[in-house]
């Protein structure tokens, strides 16, 4: 025994906690922060609102926690069977001593490179003058043709037509096919481009898609596509994703829009303001050329009166000759120019008023014209039911009344303080009021005498 005590005070001996301590002073110390890529397996998220699942590959595994707070800014789809990479530093749980990986940030799988390509791409571009502003067209006021660069089944092209055809509806549209995602899309959406400026017939184009992933968005992060929008000679308004979704085509079209549907908003202005405001300028033109009418007839007048004010006579003759002869032309001009503008503004009238909702309101008041019909016709009947319930419930009401068993030659009697119905001469006494109804009428009588049966 002695000799066990002595080889003990010979060794270091150390406690659990010590050793563990000392282990995880050395994984945190002896291995830096690290990306570590594996397949989500035996995910758990308790009421805490952290996360342990393990991160593994062919080989191995590892145990991951992802505490509440270091969540924040995570819109990810966390789940079992997922591929992704993981932030953050090797620690140890002192009171198991398992060591374990603390997690600070997720991505998935590939997603980090795809952005690595999108800044290297955009820095490129972006020297080479791609994106700058002075490079970019302006949109015209009101498109003769819109072309649409989509996807003709996704939810894009829907919202981008039914816009455009509640703002602006008499304005013809052309929609481009193409793969918004997958390999084929950005030499699709390269050839559209390429297309559309050979038929020179749109005006104004818009390149649209729904929203999505970073992998989902690549085709619109294609060199090939952002150089067929800079060498585009018609405008172009880029729509890509949902507002918080950049893409390199949006920096490289003239205009970009947070959403389709603000593409087409973007694109047309509404009818109704655009018709007042084109016959606000048509008054402005009128005023205009009334001013330049009264000027010019001022003008006229004073080269009157100064050839009056001098010699010969036949200068000043031919002189008010040939003003009165600019007189008529400028007027005659003057008429035909708004006769033009008029006619114009007409036939741009008539054009709306093919599309106005006049007709439908006129149907639609129609239609409730006859549902008001219906529902006073429901109304009559429902009430008719309604009396004829009432009449038959009267009828039986009265068959059973006690005012019928007093035409018979029966009378109630009450007590005449209580006005309660005397049921029995147990419940009155001698001298007390008596109320005493009739058939017709009613009298008053006094007890004298009472008899119980």
């Amino acid at each position: 025994m002695d000799e066990l005590i002595s080889t003990q005070d010979e060794l270091n001996v150390i406690s659990v906690s010590e050793l563990n301590k000392k282990a995880k002073s050395l994984l945190e110390k002896g291995i830096p922060k690290l990306w570590i890529e594996g397949e989500i397996s035996n995910l758990a998220k308790p009421a805490s609102g952290h996360m342990y699942f393990s991160l593994k590959d062919e080989m191995s595994q590892i145990r991951c926690a992802w505490f509440k707070q270091r969540q924040l800014q995570n819109t990810l789809n966390i789940a079992n069977g997922a591929k992704m990479l993981a932030l953050g530093k090797i620690g140890l749980y002192e009171p198991r001593g398992e060591y374990q990986f603390i997690v600070e940030k997720m991505e998935i799988a590939g997603e980090g490179d795809l952005k690595r390509k999108y800044e290297e791409l955009k820095k490129k571009l972006s020297g080479e003058g791609i994106f700058s502003e002075e490079n970019k067209s302006e949109l015209p006021e009101l498109p003769k043709k819109i072309g649409v660069i989509t996807s003709p089944s996704g939810a894009a092209v829907r919202d981008i037509l039914t816009i455009l055809k509640r703002r602006f509806p008499i304005i013809p549209i052309i929609i481009f096919p193409v793969a918004v995602q997958g390999e084929q899309a950005a030499p699709q959406i390269q050839n559209a481009l390429k297309k559309a400026n050979l038929r020179a017939d749109c005006d104004l184009l818009i390149l649209a898609r729904g929203g999505g992933s970073l992998e989902d968005l690549w085709a619109f992060n294609e060199e090939i596509v952002a150089r067929a929008i800079f060498h585009s000679e018609i405008p172009i308004i880029s729509a890509i994703g949902h507002e918080t979704d950049v893409t390199i085509s949006d920096f490289a079209a003239d205009m970009r829009a947070p959403t389709p549907s603000g593409a087409a908003e973007l694109a047309v202005p509404d009818q109704h303001d655009w018709i007042k405001s084109t016959d606000n300028i048509g008054d402005k033109i009128i005023t205009i050329i009334t001013q330049q009418i009264n000027l010019k007839s001022q003008l006229s007048d004073w080269i009157n009166k100064r050839l009056s004010q001098s010699s010969p006579k036949m200068t000043v003759k031919r002189q008010i000759e040939k003003s009165n002869n600019l007189r008529k032309m400028l007027s005659i001009s003057i008429l035909q120019n708004l006769s033009k503008h008029d006619k114009n503004i007409h036939q741009l009238k008539a054009k709306l008023n093919e599309v106005s909702p006049r007709l439908k309101i006129h149907v639609q008041l129609s239609r409730i014209k006859e549902l008001n019909q219906k529902i006073v016709s429901c109304s009559d009947h429902f009430l008719e039911g309604l009396n004829n319930r009432m009449k038959l419930a009267s009828k039986t009401l009265n068959s059973v009344s006690p005012l019928r068993t007093l035409d018979r030659g029966y009378a109630i009697a009450r007590d005449a303080k209580t006005k309660n119905v005397i049921m029995s001469a147990d419940t009155i006494e001698i001298e007390n009021d008596i109320e005493v109804k009739l058939a017709k009428g009613e009298i008053k009588v006094k007890v004298i005498e009472k008899h119980s049966d």
